[in-house]
């Protein structure tokens, strides 16, 4: 599962707070899931990708299909993360992200996340809009 990232398409720095980590002051293992989806929401952002306007102009949605996650070594209060992501697989209505949380040159964990386009109001795969599609094909790798 491993993927070589390190020319990631983006980072993302992330604070770990007090409210992240569980009695040992370690991040609680599930805080993982938002920090990659929070990057890979800024990432898209960054791109131009706004998910707001890709439900109300497209009426898609994106929706996490799968994600795996492996552990390393744990983060803990006050520590700053960089989440690398970048996206590796580019389908009709998929796309899959390998991501990294990094702490100074160390993985802590790293993930792979499928994500499927969706119809707002069936929820069914639609294929990515023409427009969304030629800005993600810029970045895959």
């Amino acid at each position: 599962m491993p993927t070589d990232i390190s020319k990631t398409a983006h980072s993302l720095p992330i604070r770990v707070y007090y409210e992240d980590t569980d009695a040992g002051g370690i991040v609680y293992y599930a805080n993982y899931l938002k920090y990659f989806e929070r990057a890979r929401t800024e990432w898209l952002r960054a791109l131009g990708v706004s998910q707001i306007e890709l439900a109300n102009t497209y009426q898609q949605l994106f929706v996490v299909k799968k994600t795996e996650v492996e552990y390393h070594r744990s983060a803990k209060h006050d520590d700053l993360l960089h989440i690398h992501s970048q996206l590796i697989h580019l389908g009709g209505a998929s796309l899959v992200f390998a991501q990294q949380a990094v702490l100074s040159d160390e993985t802590l964990c790293h993930s792979q996340t499928v994500v499927v386009c969706v119809h707002k109001e069936t929820m069914r795969p639609m294929r990515l809009h023409p427009t969304i599609r030629a800005i993600l094909e810029k970045v895959h790798i």
